[in-house]
């Protein structure tokens, strides 16, 4: 063998061992379509007495935070209770009410928006054909006490009522660019710098890609029907309500709308949406 072939012969040993040893880059996004959740119970010793319940990130059993979907029968209503810690809430469907034992049933359809503090007494009722929520909280566990545990953690609720949410056009953020988009900002949380809470409005029928370079972005389908497709899917996923998709880091999600639809975002920094068409 010629030194020119033995120099050709390592260095292709050299690039094939390089390539069995590299490590293939870190996926950045999780897509999970409604169709495809695993459900269980939110108090698995209740069984079917409990609502449904889901993780779609994090988990509910653990100190850490999560985001969860939980449904309830037509008719459920809760005996008053309290939570070791705070969770805000989104319809996604029917009608929900959450408040003080006493108050007056207000029924939230899709896309209203509470928070529950920790230790506060309440119930929580149900009152459509099929009632679904998106809960999420800063750390964990999620657990249910009884009232007679109740404490003033020096948070108070709030109950929006999807008619009551102020969206804002293009004209007045500059995080939206493009005709009938809109944006809502729900909430703030001032021990995690720069983390928001958001509700997305985009048209039928539209094209829009959000970009994010935040720590954590994540997506939950609230309502409508959308294609979703990004650098990392070899084609479009259909996400109908309950769906979710998150990044890390500098991503550019692509979205089609077939129906009007509403996205609720949770974003550690500022995202931008743009309209294609």
């Amino acid at each position: 063998m010629t030194i020119f072939s033995k120099i050709i012969t390592t260095s292709i040993i050299l690039v094939s061992s390089f390539s069995a040893w590299a490590t293939p880059p870190a996926q950045q996004t999780t897509v999970i379509s409604s169709e495809d959740i695993n459900w269980g119970y939110l108090n698995p010793l209740r069984g079917d007495q409990s609502p449904g319940a889901a993780d779609l990130w994090g988990d509910r059993t653990k100190n850490t935070a999560t985001g969860m979907l939980v449904k309830f029968n037509k008719g459920f209503s809760s005996p008053p209770h309290i939570h070791n810690i705070s969770y805000r809430g989104i319809v996604i469907e029917g009608l929900m009410h959450n408040d003080d034992p006493t108050a007056e049933n207000m029924w939230l359809p899709t896309a209203s928006f509470w928070t529950q503090p920790a230790g506060e007494n309440h119930i929580t009722a149900a009152n459509g054909n099929a009632n679904l929520i998106y809960l999420e909280i800063d750390s964990g566990p999620y657990l249910v006490k009884p009232q007679e545990q109740h404490f003033d953690n020096g948070e108070r609720p709030i109950n929006v009522h999807a008619s009551n949410l102020v969206w804002l056009t293009d004209k007045e953020s500059s995080q939206i660019k493009g005709e009938n988009l809109g944006i809502t900002f729900l909430w703030k949380n001032s021990k995690i710098p720069s983390s928001q809470g958001y509700l997305l409005k985009l048209p039928a029928g539209s094209k829009v890609d959000i970009t994010s370079n935040a720590a954590e972005f994540r997506a939950v389908v609230i309502q409508g029907d959308i294609r979703y497709q990004s650098s990392e899917l070899n084609s479009a996923k259909g996400l109908r309500p309950g769906s979710y998709f998150n990044a890390k880091g500098d991503f550019t999600h692509n979205i089609i709308t077939l129906k009007e639809s509403i996205l609720y975002i949770n974003a550690t920094d500022i995202f931008h949406v743009e309209s294609k068409y």
